[in-house]
């Protein structure tokens, strides 16, 4: 356990010191110093955002991209917008957080057995990072999996899906058609893993009600489902 522990600190501080993106690096750090109005009297975090949680977790969380006011301010994945206050709250009602808030990083919020990861750690313009960007961080998502002995990968987003069905296919997990993302969608990889599809939940989607509670909440009925099995 402790030379999880170590290993995971280690890598969030790689990806904390990561410049391979320009444009990127850029980015963030100008959001940083000009901030959102709302928030004119906090610190930004402004660089990359390392994956948070727990280092041996069986479920790992792969999302898009920190927001730029959001985890690109707090310094936490999903923390301080209102995609974060989704996420996070099913994740407490499935028994894999503390608490179904995440303001700051300073507010106790603890996952168990849950990390979660993104396909792209920066903060991007428009939050649609190149696809140059999303190529070059692919590196800290495969080191990502090669550390964490997740057996259920939840893709939020079809960005992260198809991240995630590349890199299997690359390790010899699955090979064939690519099938397709949905809501729900299940993918049967190799060595017992599962890949689970889930719309993000940004507000382009709340909003909408193209996602709603009950719908992400399914989903992670599905994800502790599968992992009573593989017990």
């Amino acid at each position: 356990m402790r030379r999880a522990s170590v290993a995971w600190e280690k890598l969030n501080q790689d990806i904390i010191a990561c410049t391979a993106c320009d444009r990127l690096t850029a980015y963030c750090q100008e959001i940083a110093t000009t901030k959102r109005r709302a928030y004119q009297d906090q610190e930004y975090w402004g660089k990359p955002v390392p994956n948070f949680g727990d280092a041996k977790a069986r479920l790992l969380i792969v999302g898009l991209a920190p927001g730029a006011h959001g985890a690109n301010r707090t310094g936490r994945m999903f923390t301080g917008d209102p995609s974060g206050d989704w996420l996070f709250r099913a994740l407490a009602k499935a028994g894999f957080a503390n608490q179904p808030t995440s303001n700051a990083v300073e507010d106790g919020l603890q996952l168990t057995d849950c990390a979660v990861t993104n396909a792209c750690h920066c903060a991007p313009p428009q939050n649609k990072p190149l696809k140059e960007e999303i190529q070059k961080c692919r590196y800290w998502l495969g080191q990502t999996f090669s550390l964490v002995p997740a057996t259920v990968i939840l893709a939020l987003g079809g960005l992260a899906w198809r991240q995630i069905l590349e890199y299997a296919e690359n390790e010899g997990w699955r090979s064939g058609r690519r099938p397709k993302f949905g809501h729900g969608a299940t993918v049967q990889f190799a060595e017992q893993r599962t890949l689970i599809g889930s719309y993000h939940p940004s507000q382009q989607n709340t909003f909408t009600g193209r996602l709603t509670e009950a719908m992400l909440d399914t989903v992670f009925a599905k994800v502790n489902e599968i992992l009573k099995n593989k017990a």
